[in-house]
């Protein structure tokens, strides 16, 4: 690997990390999808004073945009650097270009700032991936990608409630929350090391059919979760429920992966990973036909709780699956290619809203999720 000779630590080699170090790994998962949310509570005013209310919704999915076509930039960013050296740079970039979003003017501007957001996150959510599995192997990095699973989820709750407190302060308020970035950087600095060079020369070499199947699964795992993100406000409308009470709902499907991500290394052990992914997507497609069916509360509930199931076995698998499947001088590039894979998903679901409707869009993507579940379970 080029790149070796920075990614060797003056300290004792050893694998794990400090219960800081890992704390601060895990934290900074959460900027994956606090790019996109933190600006959700007040986008109305925010797009009106960027002068961009015709196309508010650009502000949140530009950045899923930027992961996907800067995506290869940062693997082979990470390939130059190496994992440390590039999630510092990464860091830096998000906190820059995050808050800078709010001083600027024009809409050139503020779209090639979002886009370049969007690479900044590709090489945060690469390398800091690609970090956390120099310091684990086996079962261990399972449980901690289980538990990086948990923190983007949590990151979501906690990142939509701080971004609505600040945007009743101001509509730049937001963005400052693009600075907490800055604060990981020191973190990181100050707690975690370099990785051992044992760590990073060490990993088994995949099949590149096998990684373009855990791609797949990723691109569709999103396809059909924010398909239902994306659909279920209007659904929940006409059940009766306010924005506040939609907000509550989803931050109850954030909660649920939460706990999914956290069983998910049992699930593994006892079923395998291709059993645990074709469960994860035919708990989408129950998911879904409940959303298509239900003409009460109580329905949609349970379909939350499948929701959050199957993203929860999901999400954190197919990062666990790439790290596995990925020769360390790879593991930066696959990690990047996953990111593509998984904000294609995002951004790709986006054209879910546009059938006539809802039911046709959860009929729809069950239909995906139930075709794809016994071909994820296949050898």
């Amino acid at each position: 690997m080029p790149s070796a000779s920075l990614e060797t630590s003056t300290r004792p080699a050893k694998t794990g990390l400090s219960p800081a170090g890992a704390f601060t790994l895990l934290a900074i998962a959460c900027l994956t999808i606090m790019v996109g949310c933190v600006i959700v509570p007040g986008l109305p005013t925010i797009a009106a004073h960027l002068h961009m209310s015709e196309a508010a919704g650009w502000l949140v999915t530009l950045p899923s945009l930027g992961v996907v076509l800067l995506g290869p930039l940062a693997g082979a960013c990470i390939a130059r650097l190496g994992a440390y050296r590039a999630l510092a740079v990464g860091l830096c970039a998000y906190g820059l270009l995050g808050a800078g979003g709010a001083l600027l003017h024009g809409l050139p501007l503020i779209v090639a700032d979002r886009v370049l957001l969007g690479g900044a996150t590709a090489l945060v959510m690469a390398a800091g991936t690609g970090l956390l599995s120099a310091f684990y192997q086996g079962p261990a990095r399972l449980t901690m990608i289980a538990r990086q699973g948990m923190s983007i989820e949590l990151g979501g709750v906690i990142f939509l409630f701080l971004g609505g407190v600040l945007a009743t302060l101001g509509w730049r308020w937001p963005f400052a929350l693009y600075l907490v970035a800055w604060l990981f950087l020191l973190m990181l600095w100050a707690w975690v090391p370099r990785p051992p060079e044992a760590a990073e020369a060490h990993a088994p070499a995949g099949a590149a059919g096998a990684l373009w199947r855990v791609y797949a699964a990723a691109f569709f795992a999103m396809v059909c979760f924010f398909s239902a993100v994306i659909t279920l406000p209007v659904r929940l409308h006409v059940l009766g429920l306010g924005e506040a009470q939609t907000g509550y709902f989803l931050s109850f499907v954030s909660l649920v992966a939460v706990a999914a991500a956290w069983r998910m290394p049992r699930v593994v052990a006892r079923a395998g990973e291709r059993v645990t992914l074709a469960l994860a997507f035919l708990a989408y497609a129950a998911a879904h036909l409940l959303f298509a069916v239900s003409a009460a509360l109580p329905l949609s509930v349970t379909g939350g709780v499948l929701l959050g199931l199957g993203f929860g076995l999901s999400v954190p698998l197919v990062n666990h699956q790439t790290v596995a499947q990925s020769h360390a001088a790879a593991r930066g590039k696959n990690l990047a290619r996953l990111s593509m894979a998984i904000f294609s998903g995002q951004f790709c679901a986006s054209f879910m809203a546009l059938l006539p409707g809802t039911q046709p869009a959860f009929w729809a993507t069950a239909l995906l999720a139930l075709l794809l579940a016994p071909l994820l379970a296949r050898r």
